[in-house]
C-alpha cells in the first residue's frame, strides 16, 4: 500500500479563504472584533500560535494556555477552522539567555543573536528537547479538538537558519557524511579532495564550509547544502511524529518556493507533507515578476504531485524587506490569488489578519490595514472573500499539461557555485527565460523533478540543468525514445551528482541523445550582443560546438563563436522518436518565444486558445467539469470563445467572453468535445 494513501487528508468545504493571525499582539476586545471583521470578510481559515512560544511559556516551564483557548473557542464558535501553529518557530529570549549554545554560528564563525527570528540551530539538542516539549504541550491539549483542520510546524523553516556552522553542527555534518560515505576514501573520490591537498584522512578532520582565504571545495559544499536540507527536514520530522502521537489531523508546513531563496531541496521534503502549502510574495526587483508567481505556483504543484495546494501566505499589498516595497494596483491582489488558484491551490490565505503596530513587520500590509474598515483594501479584500466563497465548487480539480519543464534545487546550487564559468548567468536566469517563453506562448507548465516520469508529456524543456545523475539523464533519453520532443539549452548535463564533470565534451549526459559535442564555453560580457544568422540577438553566452548526429538550426553571426552552431536539432524521423532540440545561447525574448513555438509546433502541443503575453488562460478539471481561468494582466480588454458560466459574474457565456482590462473570469466550461 502507498504510504502516502494512508496520511490524513486536509479536508475543508471548498476553496480556503485564510489568514494569519497573532492574537498575542492584541487584546481580548480586539480577538473579538477581528472574529467578527472575519466573518464579514468571508475568512474561514486561520493559522494561530505561529510566533506564540513566550507567549505560552516563561522560564519556570509551566505552559499558560488560556489566551489560546480564549482564541481557538472564539475562531470556532464563529464556524472559522485553525490551522495551528505549533509555536516553535522563534525561541523566547529566556531559552537562548539560558542555553545560548541553541544560537546559530555563520561561515564567519560570528554567532547571530536574539533580537530578530529563527535564532537556533537545527542541530542543537537543546533547541529540540525544549521545543519538542512544546509541540507535545500544544498538541495533548489540542489534538483532537474540533476546531482544528491543519498542524502548523514551525514556520518557513530554513528561511534564516538552514545553514549553522556550530560544533553540533559540525558534528551532525561528520555524521551525514559517515552515513552517506562509510568510508574516508570514498568521501574523498566525491569530493576530489587531490586537488589542492585537501584529502582527508579521518571524518573528525572535517569541517563545515566556513570562509576561507580563497574559494572553497565545490563538492564540499554541495554537499554541505544537502545536509543542510536534510537537518532541517529531520527537525521537521521529529515536530511532525511528536504531533502524531496526539492527533491524526493532517500536518504541514510552509515552504518558501520563490527566485530569493534556495535553503532547501522540497523535493525531498514534499513526500513528508501530508499536503502542500506554499508561501509566495511577488517580488519587485524580478525583471518579470508576475512570471516568477506562475512559475512558483506550477513548481509547488509539481511538488505537490499534480494535486491541489495550499497557498498558506501571500500579501494584500506591499512587503515590508525588499529595497523598495511596491504597493499593489486596484485589482491585483485579486489577479494575483487566482494565479495561484488557477495553478491548483485550494487555498488562498495572506499574511496577515491585522496590520501589526510595532515590531519589524509592521509596514507589511495585511487583510485589515492599518486604515481600516473604510479603506479601499478592506473593500477589495471582501470583494475576494466573496469570490473565493463562489469558487468552492472547484477545490478537489486539477490541473493537467503536455509541457513539463526540469527543476532541481541541487542543480541551482551546484551551478550557481563560487567558480563558474560567467557570474553574470545564474540557474534561475534560464529557468526563467524558458518559462517566461512558455508562458507568453500561452502554453501551461507542469515542473518537475529530474528522473520523474515524463512519458504523458509531448515537449519536456530543460533548462540550463547544470547537475544530473545518470540515472535521471536516462529518464530524459527514454522519454524522447518513446516519442517526447525535448529542448535542452546550454550549461545543461555538464557534472554528475558529486558534481564532476563528465569528460569527452559536452553537455556531458546528453551528448548522444542531442547529437552535439561543445568543446569549449564561451561567455561573453554582461551587456554584449552577440548576432545569430537567422537575425536573432543573445547574451550571456556562446559555446564552440560541432554536431555529430544532429542540423544546425542557427550559427553565430558574430562573436567569440562565429560561424559555429547556437541551435541544434537531432529530428526524431519515423522510428517514434522525439526531435531533440539544443540551444547554445541565451536568445533575445522574441527569438526564444519564436524558437520555443516551433518546437512546440513539431510535438504537436497546442497552446490555449486566447492565451499569450500578459493574458492567462489555465484550466482546472475534475472527473465530470472542467473550468476555464481568464487572467488579463493587461491594459486592454481581450475576447474569448466560450461556453458555460462565469462564476466570477454569474453571468452564461454562449460563445464569447469579454475580459476587461486587469479582469479576471473563471469559467464552467459546458462539455464540448475540446472540453470533454
Amino acid at each position: 500500500m502507498d504510504a502516502s494513501a494512508a496520511r490524513p487528508r486536509f479536508a475543508h468545504q471548498g476553496v480556503a479563504f485564510g489568514c494569519d493571525y497573532n492574537p498575542e499582539q492584541w487584546t481580548p476586545e480586539v480577538w473579538r472584533e477581528d472574529v467578527t471583521l472575519m466573518r464579514e470578510a468571508g475568512v474561514d481559515l486561520v493559522a494561530i500560535n505561529i510566533f506564540g512560544w513566550s507567549a505560552l511559556q516563561g522560564p519556570d516551564g509551566a505552559f499558560r494556555f488560556d489566551e489560546l483557548d480564549e482564541v481557538v473557542a472564539l475562531l470556532h464558535e464563529n464556524g472559522i477552522r485553525v490551522n495551528l501553529g505549533t509555536g516553535t518557530s522563534s525561541p523566547p529570549p529566556w531559552l537562548s539567555t539560558r542555553h545560548p549554545e541553541i544560537l546559530p554560528v555563520m561561515d564567519d564563525g560570528t554567532t547571530r543573536y536574539p533580537g530578530g527570528r529563527q535564532a537556533w540551530c537545527p542541530s542543537s539538542p537543546v533547541f529540540r528537547r525544549y521545543a519538542l516539549a512544546l509541540v507535545d504541550a500544544v498538541a495533548a491539549r489540542y489534538g483532537a479538538h474540533p476546531a482544528v483542520a491543519l498542524w502548523h510546524v514551525s514556520n518557513e523553516l530554513g528561511c534564516h537558519n538552514a545553514e549553522c556552522h556550530c560544533t553540533e553542527s559540525t558534528r551532525a555534518f561528520r555524521r551525514w557524511l559517515r552515513a552517506k560515505y562509510a568510508s574516508i576514501d570514498a568521501l574523498n573520490a566525491a569530493w576530489g579532495t587531490s586537488f589542492w591537498s585537501q584529502r582527508y584522512t579521518d571524518f573528525d578532520e572535517i569541517l563545515t564550509p566556513m570562509r576561507t582565504v580563497s574559494t572553497r571545495n565545490p563538492g564540499q559544499v554541495l554537499d554541505y547544502r544537502r545536509f543542510c536540507s536534510d537537518e532541517v527536514l529531520d527537525y521537521y520530522r521529529a515536530e511532525r511524529d511528536v504531533i502524531r502521537r496526539h492527533s491524526g489531523i493532517p500536518v504541514t508546513t510552509n515552504f518558501m518556493v520563490t527566485a530569493h531563496i534556495d535553503a532547501l531541496d522540497y523535493w525531498t521534503w514534499a513526500p513528508e507533507m501530508d499536503v502542500v502549502a506554499n508561501d509566495h510574495y511577488r517580488d519587485s526587483r524580478l525583471a518579470d515578476p508576475l512570471s516568477e508567481l506562475a512559475f512558483t505556483a506550477d513548481l509547488t504543484r509539481g511538488l505537490a504531485g499534480g494535486q491541489p495546494w495550499l497557498l498558506m501566505e501571500h500579501s494584500t499589498g506591499a512587503v515590508n524587506w525588499q529595497p523598495v516595497n511596491l504597493a499593489k494596483a486596484p485589482g491585483q491582489m485579486t489577479r494575483d490569488s487566482l494565479s495561484h488558484v488557477a495553478r491548483g491551490a485550494d487555498a488562498v490565505c495572506f499574511f496577515q489578519w491585522r496590520a501589526s503596530l510595532q515590531g519589524s513587520e509592521k509596514f507589511h500590509s495585511a487583510l485589515l490595514p492599518h486604515a481600516g474598515t473604510d479603506s479601499a483594501l478592506w473593500r477589495e479584500v471582501r470583494e475576494l472573500g466573496a469570490l473565493v466563497s463562489r469558487l468552492d465548487e472547484i477545490a478537489g480539480t486539477t490541473v493537467t499539461a503536455d509541457v513539463a519543464m526540469l527543476f532541481s534545487w541541487e542543480s541551482w546550487w551546484a551551478a550557481d557555485a563560487e567558480n563558474r564559468p560567467n557570474h553574470a548567468l545564474g540557474y534561475l536566469d534560464q529557468v526563467h527565460a524558458l518559462y517566461g517563453a512558455l508562458r507568453d506562448l500561452g502554453h501551461t507548465v507542469d515542473v518537475v523533478r529530474p528522473g520523474a516520469d515524463l512519458s504523458r508529456y509531448r515537449l519536456v524543456v530543460v533548462p540550463g540543468l547544470h547537475l544530473v545523475s545518470d540515472a535521471d539523464a536516462r529518464a530524459l533519453d527514454g522519454a524522447a525514445a518513446t516519442g517526447t520532443h525535448v529542448m535542452v539549452t546550454f550549461y545543461s548535463g555538464i557534472v554528475d551528482e558529486n558534481d564532476r564533470v563528465r569528460p569527452g565534451g559536452h553537455p556531458g549526459a546528453w551528448r548522444d541523445l542531442l547529437g552535439v559535442r561543445v568543446e569549449e564555453f564561451a561567455p561573453v560580457l554582461p551587456g554584449t550582443a552577440v548576432a545569430l544568422d537567422t537575425g536573432a540577438t543573445a547574451t550571456m553566452w556562446t559555446e564552440r560546438m560541432s554536431v555529430t548526429d544532429a542540423t544546425v538550426v542557427a550559427r553565430f553571426a558574430d562573436g567569440p563563436s562565429a560561424g559555429l552552431p547556437a541551435i541544434t536539432c537531432r529530428t526524431g524521423g519515423s522510428a517514434g522518436t522525439g526531435d531533440a532540440w539544443y540551444l547554445a545561447t541565451l536568445l533575445d525574448p522574441p527569438a526564444l518565444r519564436e524558437l520555443l513555438a516551433a518546437a512546440a509546433e513539431a510535438a504537436g502541443v497546442v497552446a490555449e486558445p486566447g492565451a499569450g503575453r500578459g493574458v492567462d488562460v489555465i484550466r482546472r478539471r475534475g472527473d465530470d467539469r472542467s473550468y476555464r481561468f481568464v487572467i488579463n494582466n493587461t491594459d486592454q480588454p481581450v475576447e474569448i470563445d466560450a461556453f458555460g458560466e462565469d462564476l466570477v459574474t454569474g453571468s452564461r457565456i454562449t460563445g464569447t467572453v469579454v475580459v476587461p482590462a486587469g479582469g479576471v473570469r473563471v469559467i464552467r466550461e459546458q462539455p464540448t468535445e475540446e472540453t470533454a
